[in-house]
């Protein structure tokens, strides 16, 4: 599956759930390294992943260097951004063509976050999509830039209000892009009481017209948040991606692993299975249930031929062979043809008309 088709074959108004499009978040868990971001797509792929993403920026147009941290610095002590976006602002525009030749090769999906108008370019030549980050959500020139490209576009919406969301939307309408909203948490790592898994609805609620996935930052245990969204409706699912969870600091610590992914997806379809149709219908192998575990109208009593039957005559009794008690205002009334004994079910061949 290819991001373009889950724009195309969306359909807002269906009832049934998608499989989801699943991005394997690595970011800048490479750390520069080339190889390791080759290993990240292999195991994103043989994982199950739909796509992998990395992140595209320089250090010195992304922040300035007093911005202070926003994630936990227990697990990555860096204290400003500067600093850390320093550390792994390494590949460019030829590291990333070579990344997108080795996507191409594994046969998943390359995808990157650009983060300034620069890197919107270059990577404009290597993806049919472009992700834009819940920090820009505000950032209209930005938005605008890219939307000249005329690609679909998915907005992670994490600490925004629907006001802001709407207004991106409005600047993203206007130019008449295809567009996706995830919901997200800007907690890294988030908690399971921070999560908000409903607000996938509330997304779906006000923004009917547009795809609504998911940006996942809970801890991976059991990649619950993942399969929550998916039942409320999530169509896109993203979530960071490492090699290694016990590595020291930057997003390792909340990513998953190509294990955690391989079991969720096994997990996912098992979901599916249990889901099956959309539409309500009795199945083949219900017919013995219908047959036999359903009402027929009874004798209460015996009753003699000619006698017209009244409510005090009739019971309701499995199984299902006889005339369906939701019958019982045609019966009530009528005479019987032939003598009926106690607890015999009736048939229609032996009610007579009035």
């Amino acid at each position: 599956m290819r991001i373009e088709e889950v724009f195309n074959s969306y359909d807002p108004y269906s009832a049934t759930i998608a499989r989801p499009y699943i991005i394997a978040e690595a970011g800048v868990n490479h750390e520069g390294s080339l190889e390791l971001a080759k290993r990240l797509i292999e195991e994103a792929c043989e994982a199950g992943a739909h796509a992998i993403k990395f992140q595209t920026y320089r250090a010195h147009t992304i922040a300035s260097k007093n911005s202070p941290s926003y994630w936990d610095t227990t697990k990555e002590p860096t204290r400003s951004q500067f600093e850390l976006f320093q550390k792994y602002d390494r590949f460019w525009k030829t590291e990333y063509e070579e990344l997108k030749v080795h996507c191409d090769t594994a046969g998943i999906e390359f995808l990157s976050t650009p983060f300034d108008i620069e890197s919107a370019v270059f990577l404009n030549d290597l993806m049919t999509a472009f992700k834009i980050s819940s920090s820009d959500i505000t950032n209209k020139p930005f938005i605008e830039f890219i939307c000249h490209f005329q690609k679909p576009i998915i907005l992670s919406t994490g600490a925004a209000y629907v006001y802001e969301i709407q207004e991106a939307v409005n600047w993203i309408d206007h130019y008449g892009n295809k567009l996706a909203l995830l919901h997200c948490i800007l907690n890294y790592p988030t908690s399971d009481d921070c999560a908000h898994m409903g607000m996938i609805r509330a997304l779906k609620h006000s923004f009917p017209n547009n795809l609504i996935g998911y940006s996942d930052h809970t801890l991976p245990q059991d990649m619950k948040a993942l399969e929550t969204a998916v039942l409320l409706g999530a169509v896109i699912l993203e979530k960071h991606f490492t090699h290694d969870k016990n590595l020291p600091g930057n997003d390792h610590y909340h990513a998953m692993d190509k294990y955690d992914l391989k079991n969720f997806i096994q997990r996912l379809e098992k979901t599916f299975e249990f889901l099956g149709s959309f539409n309500k219908y009795a199945l083949p192998s219900e017919k013995s249930a219908r047959d036999h575990a359903r009402r027929s109208l009874v004798a209460r009593n015996r009753i003699l031929k000619g006698q017209t039957l009244t409510e005090h005559d009739l019971a309701w009794k499995r199984p299902g062979h006889g005339i369906s008690p939701k019958y019982i205002n045609e019966v009530i009334g009528k005479p019987v043809l032939r003598d009926v004994e106690e607890d015999e079910p009736l048939m229609w061949d032996m009610i007579g008309r009035e």
